[in-house]
């Protein structure tokens, strides 16, 4: 007899939500902040003080209104400025485009 396996996606899309909603949102909860509190500490890790700041605020005002584009629209302003300060360069104490 042949015994049929199930796959990851299966298993997980049989498990039963309903049958303990307070033990599927506590366990989901919990990864989720984990996952929260590790993004904190990369976000300190690797931007200065000032940007930090501003990211985690952004990221706490995202959750509190149900909106995560405003942390979005944080991290394509953080990535504009670097691109621009990317763009210019300081030349004989001037500021200069890299072109020139």
């Amino acid at each position: 007899m042949k015994q049929k396996t199930r796959s990851i996606l299966e298993e997980l899309s049989s498990v039963r939500i309903n049958e303990n909603p307070e033990l599927f949102v506590e366990s989901r909860a919990s990864h989720i902040i984990d996952s929260a509190i590790n993004l904190i500490y990369y976000i300190r890790e690797n931007f200065n003080t000032d940007t930090a700041y501003h990211l985690e605020k952004r990221f706490n005002a995202s959750i509190k209104n149900l909106d995560p584009n405003k942390f979005t629209r944080s991290v394509n302003k953080i990535k504009d400025l670097k691109e621009v300060k990317k763009s210019l360069s300081l030349k004989d104490g001037e500021l200069q485009d890299e072109d020139d």
